[in-house]
């Protein structure tokens, strides 16, 4: 059984999966013998490789993934956030999208991250705040992929989680670097008591990390399913501890019972040898699509990685996307997201050619794709605190998922051993133009906000 751990960083980061379709059943012949497991945390590994070799799916595994990343690498991702995966089935080659984003509360409005005089709030004023938190939907979205393709019993997929938050676990010295920056959010109350040792001191690295709250929370989760997350004394202090101040929020138990994760087909497209499949909007995938499709029509097969011409033709691809993902992208089920129009070979090969030939002008404009409507440029903040992790198991299912609480430990307030995401500051502060045309990322009730993933 191999067992990777990778380190990952990327300018978006998207549960996407790049089949090289002939070489598709060799991959599954080789996963019979080895099995894969890549993620960022060698424990969070180690976690995946031993239901693995239990006999478990990919879904299983990463079940066990996420449990301990939420623990080992909290500052990323957990149980109190949100995910997407895209799924490969090696016996049927069908391709699948899970949606575990997040849902505004329905006591949202558009305005809600906007201060007193109309202004938009300070990006740490509102991470910190109650509002930030939207409904934690990875826990779900796990339960409803796990019961599609899982092997094992979902109350077996926790074990090792458990162990290290009982046990303890060796403080990384990058867990224990940011647990000591001074970051707004891991200034929060939570976070400082939860990383400060008996003595006052900080957690070091090396230090023994234990959260016993987190494994009874786990053993929760693996006894009663998602509704351990989202009903009951769970939710009860999930619901408090964001309408308290500063800046309390809206949520309510309703919301958390309502959630519902979502199963879609995947968008596909070509790039050379390759198929492409991401999750739709509101995740980032498409917008990975829209950079391959204008990076194929320029030469930057005939530059490698050592060329600064290579590098160059990837940053202003990369701009072209943004401009058009930060206009254009939202939740589909609030607006719509002109996917195809974007997507299509004639508008990217026009966006191509703007790229200047030798030096980077001005941030490139939204394009008009067909079907786009009116929309009002974006206001939306977006720092670094993700996660990614990808699962062959033995008979070549894939699982490649991304995973987050949004910032560096959420919004830095916790429940039950685990952090709470700022999934909504990823809407856009300012929902209109002046003139009154919408954001496509504007908060709205029970809406998901557009993704980075």
């Amino acid at each position: 059984m191999r067992r990777i751990a990778l380190l990952k960083s990327a300018l978006v980061s998207a549960a996407v999966l790049v089949l090289a379709l002939p070489a598709l059943p060799a991959l599954a012949r080789e996963a019979k013998e080895t099995g894969m497991v890549a993620a960022a945390h060698p424990l969070a590994v180690e976690a995946g490789v031993s239901v693995l070799r239990r006999g478990g799916s990919a879904v299983d595994a990463a079940v066990a993934v996420q449990a301990a990343l939420g623990l080992v690498e909290p500052q990323s991702s957990g149980i109190g956030g949100g995910a997407f995966i895209t799924y490969y089935d090696a016996r049927t080659r069908k391709v699948t999208a899970y949606n575990g984003r997040e849902t505004a509360p329905m006591g949202a409005s558009p305005a809600m991250f906007l201060g007193p005089e109309g202004k938009p709030l300070s990006f740490v004023d509102a991470v910190t705040s109650g509002r930030s938190t939207g409904v934690p939907g990875a826990v779900a979205m796990l339960h409803m992929a796990q019961k599609a393709h899982g092997r094992l019993a979902w109350k077996d997929l926790f074990t090792e989680a458990e162990a290290l938050a009982d046990q303890g676990f060796a403080v990384t010295p990058r867990l224990a670097a940011l647990a000591a920056r001074s970051a707004a959010w891991g200034r929060q109350p939570d976070a400082v008591a939860y990383f400060t040792k008996p003595d006052g001191q900080l957690i070091q690295a090396g230090d023994i990390l234990k959260n016993p709250a987190y494994a009874a929370t786990l053993r929760k989760i693996a006894a009663e399913g998602p509704a351990a997350l989202l009903e009951g004394e769970i939710a009860e202090a999930i619901v408090k501890r964001t309408t308290e101040g500063p800046l309390p929020g809206t949520l309510t138990l309703a919301d958390l019972k309502a959630y519902r994760p979502k199963v879609s087909e995947p968008v596909c497209r070509p790039y050379r040898v390759y198929v492409v499949c991401v999750p739709p909007a509101p995740s980032g995938g498409p917008a990975v699509l829209i950079g391959l499709g204008i990076l194929a029509n320029t030469d930057i097969a005939a530059h490698g990685p050592e060329t600064v011409q290579g590098w160059y033709l990837f940053s202003q691809a990369s701009r072209l996307m943004y401009a058009d993902r930060d206009r254009y992208f939202g939740d589909p089920d609030f607006v719509d997201v002109p996917v195809q129009g974007l997507l299509d070979p004639a508008y990217l090969k026009a966006r191509a050619a703007l790229i200047p030939k030798d030096v980077a002008g001005a941030p490139p404009a939204p394009g008009k794709p067909r079907g786009a409507g009116v929309r009002a440029p974006d206001a939306t903040q977006e720092p670094g605190g993700t996660t990614h992790f990808v699962i062959v198991d033995g008979e070549g299912n894939v699982v490649s998922m991304t995973t987050t609480v949004e910032s560096l430990f959420g919004s830095g307030r916790m429940v039950h051993g685990f952090f709470l995401n700022n999934q909504l500051t990823d809407f856009s502060f300012s929902p209109t133009e002046k003139d009154g045309v919408p954001a496509a990322n504007a908060v709205a009730p029970g809406k998901r906000p557009r993704s980075s993933m």
